[in-house]
């Protein structure tokens, strides 16, 4: 059966010489995967470009139910991107979230509501005049909304991911600036200190362990860490 639909790519592997098998997660049938066929030969090396990690895609695919590899008849950028691609900081951020989507999204999963979350947050991650430190966080954070197990605050988060409840300075000052996250996810005007985002990257991480089994070392976040 053929469908239309959006998708956003999580990521690729290479298959055989010039082909790969790209895994989607779209708008309309939940995560699938895709087997794209000769995308890497010399000349079509330039459609590589749509399948970069969540590239936005507007979709027409076969889907055979049951299927584990399906195929996609046509294919263009729903939201051609205007700087991740060219900022160091951005494609490491694109590079940490589309690892995160992968321990999460589950083959066949579909939540439209999620979709469209992700999608959006991906368009403004390429737009201006956003808070591009705080963004791994509030994204992180915002997620955890649509997986079901956000914290309702501050002290129930840090109650979550340490326990021994520290009230050192520090710790004061994390809680202060994750309540700020809280109330206003995304918001160019909130600043936090490069320490203090770090260690919330951290706690926030450790919280997604907490709650879910299938989350384990996110090989991206040494990079992102050394952007922050």
């Amino acid at each position: 059966m053929i469908k239309k639909t959006q998708g956003i790519v999580i990521h690729y592997i290479k298959y055989r010489e010039t082909s790969i098998i790209v895994k989607v997660f779209t708008r309309d049938l939940g995560l699938k995967s895709y087997i794209v066929n000769g995308v890497r030969s010399a000349k079509s090396k330039s459609k590589m470009a749509l399948y970069q990690p969540l590239s936005l895609l507007e979709l027409v695919v076969y889907d055979k139910e049951n299927a584990s590899l399906n195929r996609i008849s046509e294919v263009k950028l729903a939201h051609p991107f205007q700087r991740i691609p060219f900022d160091f900081y951005r494609s490491g951020v694109a590079m940490f979230i589309g690892e995160i989507l992968s321990k999460y999204i589950y083959e066949n999963y579909q939540n439209e509501y999620l979709f469209d979350f992700i999608y959006q947050s991906v368009a403004l991650l390429d737009s201006e005049g956003i808070s591009l430190s705080a963004y791994p966080l509030s994204f992180l954070l915002e997620t955890s909304r649509f997986l079901g197990f956000a914290p309702g605050s501050a002290a129930e988060f840090f109650e979550q991911v340490h326990p021994d409840v520290n009230d050192s300075s520090f710790a004061l000052k994390e809680k202060k600036h994750f309540h700020q996250l809280l109330a206003a996810p995304f918001d160019p005007s909130v600043k936090i200190p490069s320490s203090v985002r770090k260690s919330l990257l951290d706690d926030l991480l450790t919280f997604y362990k907490l709650h879910l089994d299938t989350f384990f070392e996110v090989k991206s976040l040494e990079v992102l860490r050394n952007l922050m």
